[in-house]
């Protein structure tokens, strides 16, 4: 929930502290990143760098659900994100597997950690469901929403003959990027 997303942000944080391995801080920015994209677990764990394109500010998924390639904007937070990871990448991944062998593999440990910390049980695809949620909350289109998530136009003939372009994808990411933002900054 909305009200939640505070104490989730910061007890995700928490697995950036210094005592925390590499891996943990991984973890962080790969749960973060899913919450601003709405992207499914697969997609962000499999993201290779070739995929990210930072000077265009798009990230290209390659095999979605869906079998078809989708480019997705990036705002000013995820770039920020990516810079920072990108000075980090050991390999191809954008987030590398233990050891940076391969890419990450669900976070079973560090999620219970941000459960414990914050009190608030999610699951990856709770992430997602979010980002969806909050795009809906800012009465975003439907059809708008279900590009982003990357869902299939269903079988409205009329949706077949819109052509998306990324650039329209981008404002809504940026409202999305910017409710999130400011929803996840702790009360004082």
């Amino acid at each position: 929930k909305k009200y939640q997303l505070a104490d989730w942000y910061t007890a995700v944080q928490s697995l950036k502290a210094p005592d925390k391995p590499t891996t943990s801080h991984v973890i962080a920015d790969y749960l973060v990143f899913i919450l601003f994209t709405g992207l499914r677990f697969s997609e962000a764990a499999e993201l290779r760098w070739d995929f990210v394109d930072l000077q265009d500010q798009t990230i290209t998924i390659a095999d979605p659900k869906n079998r078809q390639y989708f480019v997705l904007p990036l705002t000013a937070f995820l770039i920020n994100l990516l810079k920072e990871r990108q000075i980090m990448a050991v390999n191809e991944f954008v987030f590398p597997g233990r050891e940076g062998k391969g890419h990450l593999i669900e976070p079973r440990k560090q999620m219970a950690h941000v459960t414990k910390i914050s009190g608030i049980e999610f699951t990856v695809h709770d992430l997602r469901r979010t980002f969806a949620t909050i795009a809906e909350s800012l009465d975003i289109p439907f059809s708008t929403i279900k590009r982003l998530i990357k869902h299939k136009i269903g079988n409205d003939v009329t949706e077949g003959y819109i052509v998306s372009d990324v650039e329209r994808l981008r404002r809504p990411m940026e409202q999305i990027s910017e409710l999130l933002t400011q929803t996840i900054k702790p009360m004082n």
